[in-house]
């Protein structure tokens, strides 16, 4: 009988359960360890910084609107906040790219039932650098050029308007596309492949994309749901039958 389709949310779910799983605990506590230390110094600099960046962007306000400062506040501090998620996410990412297509791999298997305690290797983690830094390095490829527009529009006054709720929508796509990659790779999956695969299945990539970016804005809890995520956007591949009618490349 078939694995059940999930949802979703549901996916994110029964990835954190995979990762605290006796089995592959050992393959989450570096990459947690890492993005710990990484998540405390940015948020250290951006609780010194927070105050100037929010200041600026008041400033860039009309005076015709100034009477909707009351309102305009908190939407900027979302944005501010917004940008510092991002900040943090690219650069965690980044510099566990090799852990968390290590933690792919591994989770597939179990899920596949071909290993119910794989065995940590440093050589078999250190073979997979080049390659999962080259792929991160073409996620921020498609990241950044999209980034910097709405960098920009948050700067135009009076559009930047609706630049809060375009940085809510793009962040959560961008969750899919993170780590739904890391099996793709994983599996040698073109990059427009995957592209591909997760707008064929829009609706089910949006909802795993929000629950995870709410997740990872939940400070400290970020730390444990980024492998979570990993481990959650492996099941949601094998489950709906990822490698099934693509190209490999």
């Amino acid at each position: 009988m078939s694995a059940p389709v999930l949802s979703g949310p549901d996916y994110l779910r029964e990835g954190l359960k995979l990762v605290l799983s006796p089995g592959l605990r050992l393959f989450v506590l570096l990459p947690l360890a890492i993005n710990l230390i990484l998540f405390v110094a940015l948020i250290g600099f951006a609780v010194r910084q927070f105050s100037g960046w929010l200041a600026s962007l008041m400033g860039s306000l009309p005076g015709w609107l100034s009477f909707l400062d009351f309102l305009l506040w908190p939407l900027f501090v979302v944005l501010l906040l917004l940008m510092v998620f991002f900040t943090f996410t690219l650069l965690a990412n980044i510099i566990a790219a090799p852990f968390n297509g290590f933690l792919a791999e591994k989770v597939e298997a179990v899920v596949r039932g071909e290993d119910t305690f794989p065995p940590f290797s440093w050589n078999e983690l250190l073979a997979m650098v080049p390659r999962t830094l080259k792929r991160e390095l073409r996620k921020l490829s498609y990241f950044l050029p999209r980034a910097i527009g709405l960098l920009i529009l948050s700067l135009i006054p009076g559009l930047n308007l609706i630049a809060t709720p375009l940085w809510l929508l793009f962040g959560v796509w961008m969750m899919a596309v993170q780590y739904i990659d890391y099996p793709c790779d994983n599996n040698k999956v073109s990059w427009d492949d995957m592209l591909a695969w997760l707008r064929a299945k829009r609706w089910q990539s949006l909802g795993f994309g929000g629950s995870t970016y709410v997740a990872l804005l939940i400070p400290f809890v970020n730390i444990l749901m980024m492998p979570a995520a990993v481990a959650g956007a492996t099941l949601f591949w094998v489950r709906e039958d990822g490698a099934k009618g693509l190209v490999k490349t």
